[in-house]
């Protein structure tokens, strides 16, 4: 079974499956079709992280394909001439905040030590589809309206938009030869082919001769380039192991930390959407965050204290913090095991939420849980040989330090950004994979995959039902709760314990497949486009 964002997608990664294919090779088919059909939310112009589960080997298994700061820029990268940081808006667009891709040369590693399908016949369809041409779906075509500085940019405003000015609307026929050539290239050639030659060559010249706000990205930084294995972080929750991926993603270690808090909670008595029930998982959010902010960077840099900020005598302690009966309002960070020696300060960063999330189990057991991005809708809006190039250097913290000292998250070069993605796998007691999850969402993307383990592990719902719940997140701030759903009848309540309450929409997009007993059961967010497809 494989649970993607965009049925054609779905459909590419199933006939690879059906083939006899590995999870990693329906996860790669998939990824290259969802950078062509969805291309606002990732892409080879990106990165991602991605969990693999060895079911012969019985072993988890992370990959880290995020993006990295070029050579060239400091941690001023993004601070005015007077010194105070410039503004998202004005540095989110164009070759400044392109960070060099490394989604393709993460999936040619998972591939070399598990694919069985020929890396080639993995970009067939995608090749294919980008010659003949896709239909515009709805979510596409509102996201191209909705983006129209998009038409400031060349590539993009030839690509989307008429040439009266006319964005594409959806039922429309989109054709990218440019994209199916790349597709080739890289099917001959493999992650070599776009991190030098011809790919590269545009991929560079597109961030430098940028007229709008050119990048220091050099030919040099794009062959230099390289994806990483990494340890999981993992933690036991009830019965349950929950694994996740670690830095240079906040992703893992936060949620993990969120369900920590929660142990001592009977949430299996409460009812989804209660009160009480928001109140507590916010709580352990807010505790969870201002660690986030204080210690999470990435650790080829920076110590971080992982270890520490999941080590269960922690945990214990924070968690006397949540108070059932009141909202302990802005959270402080803790000093976990580990953190003694370090003097940071706080610092967010925007981290916007066009991301993509995908899912896959294949029929020897092995699973995926994969999630990929661009950044915010459409990345920096420059094209290189058919794609969109990521803005991900804005996930750095803007600010390089402050009177406490420096930030974690700082920019500095070849260093690759914080991110909050919450690729997701979970074993029962025994050891047997039960689920494999993970969402979009910038930030936001660690509420909405930890609300779902709780939905799955502690309310025992089906994967669908999971995905469906309407949404509440805190990220040490106001307690957000999804527009237009039941959760707006109980903002009195949380205000009376003291949340300052926002209604909003809050647009996730899950992608889950859960293991019950001898079959698999797939769910996809309702408020995406995509579906779960198996046999």
């Amino acid at each position: 079974m494989i649970a993607a964002a965009h049925p054609a997608a779905a459909e590419a990664g199933a006939r690879i499956l059906e083939a006899g294919g590995d999870a990693i090779d329906a996860a790669i088919a998939a990824q290259m079709v969802l950078g062509l059909v969805e291309p606002q939310s990732s892409g080879i112009g990106g990165g991602g992280f991605l969990l693999y589960y060895d079911a012969a080997r019985e072993v988890v298994e992370t990959y880290d394909g995020r993006e990295t700061a070029p050579a060239a820029v400091d941690e001023r990268l993004f601070v005015a001439a007077d010194g105070t940081p410039r503004s998202w808006r004005e540095v989110a667009v164009g070759g400044l905040p392109v960070g060099v891709p490394g989604v393709v040369r993460m999936l040619e590693r998972a591939h070399r030590a598990h694919g069985r399908t020929p890396w080639a016949r993995l970009f067939e369809p995608a090749a294919e589809l980008a010659e003949r041409g896709f239909t515009i779906s709805p979510r596409l075509a509102f996201m191209i309206e909705n983006n129209p500085d998009l038409a400031r940019f060349g590539g993009a405003r030839t690509y989307f938009f008429h040439r009266d000015g006319r964005p594409r609307r959806a039922g429309e026929t989109l054709f990218n030869p440019a994209y199916a050539e790349t597709m080739r290239a890289i099917a001959r050639g493999g992650a070599d082919a776009l991190h030098a030659g011809r790919i590269a060559a545009e991929i560079v010249a597109a961030v430098r001769g940028d007229p709008v706000n050119p990048g220091f990205l050099a030919l040099t930084d794009v062959a230099a380039y390289r994806a990483h294995v990494r340890p999981p972080v993992c933690l036991d929750y009830r019965r349950y192991r929950v694994c996740s991926m670690g830095p240079p993603s906040s992703g893992g270690v936060t949620m993990l930390q969120i369900l920590g808090l929660l142990e001592r909670f009977d949430l299996a008595s409460l009812a989804p959407g209660s009160t009480d029930a928001v109140h507590l998982i916010s709580e352990a959010s807010r505790l969870a965050f201002a660690d986030r902010n204080r210690y999470l960077a990435d650790s080829d840099f920076v110590p971080v204290p992982a270890e520490g900020l999941l080590e269960p005598g922690y945990l214990r302690r924070r968690a006397l913090l949540i108070d059932p009966g009141l909202s302990m309002g802005k959270a402080g960070p803790g000093e976990p095991p580990g953190s003694e020696d370090l003097d940071r300060t706080d610092a967010a960063s925007p981290e916007l939420a066009s991301t993509s999330h995908l899912s896959v189990i294949d029929s020897r057991g092995n699973a995926v849980s994969f999630t990929t991005s661009v950044e915010r809708a459409f990345g920096s809006r420059l094209m290189a040989a058919g794609f969109i190039l990521n803005n991900q250097l804005t996930d750095f913290s803007f600010a390089p330090t402050d009177a406490h000292g420096p930030v974690a998250n700082r920019v500095q070069p070849g260093k690759r950004p914080r991110s909050s993605m919450t690729p997701t796998l979970i074993f029962d007691e025994d050891g047997t994979l039960v689920a494999t999850l993970g969402s979009p969402g910038g930030s936001r993307i660690i509420g909405f995959v930890t609300q779902s383990v709780i939905a799955l592990l502690d309310w025992g719902l089906d994967a669908q039902a999971a995905l469906t719940l309407p949404r509440h997140v805190n990220r040490n701030g106001v307690t957000e709760l999804e527009a237009g759903t039941a959760l707006e009848e109980i903002a009195p309540a949380l205000e009376a314990l003291g949340h300052a309450v926002r209604i909003r929409p809050l647009v996730s997009g899950l992608h889950a497949i859960r293991r019950v007993g001898g079959r698999l059961e797939g769910g996809a967010d309702p408020r995406r486009e995509g579906v779960a497809l198996g046999h």
